[in-house]
């Protein structure tokens, strides 16, 4: 069992973790936006929480292509 584990850590040794620093911010741009809409509909004003809500979705769509952009053009190459 040594024997696999050492293998294992060889292995994810070579791997290169690499990190976008635009992720973080756009799932906290997302959950600030998220955050003031709930907050609007809380205090009715239905109209700007609506758009709020629209808002987030455009963010979360931003921060979701900017996970994929990342994995695609890091991924390995075949």
């Amino acid at each position: 069992m040594g024997a696999v584990n050492s293998e294992l850590e060889e292995l994810f040794q070579e791997k290169k973790r690499v990190r976008n620093p635009f992720v973080p911010i756009g799932a906290l741009v997302t959950a600030g936006v998220l955050t003031a809409g709930l907050i609007s509909f809380r205090q009715g004003n239905s109209n700007l929480g609506q758009k709020l809500m629209r808002a987030r979705v455009v963010a979360q769509g931003a921060t979701v292509a900017l996970m994929l952009g990342t994995a695609y053009y890091y991924g390995e190459k075949f």
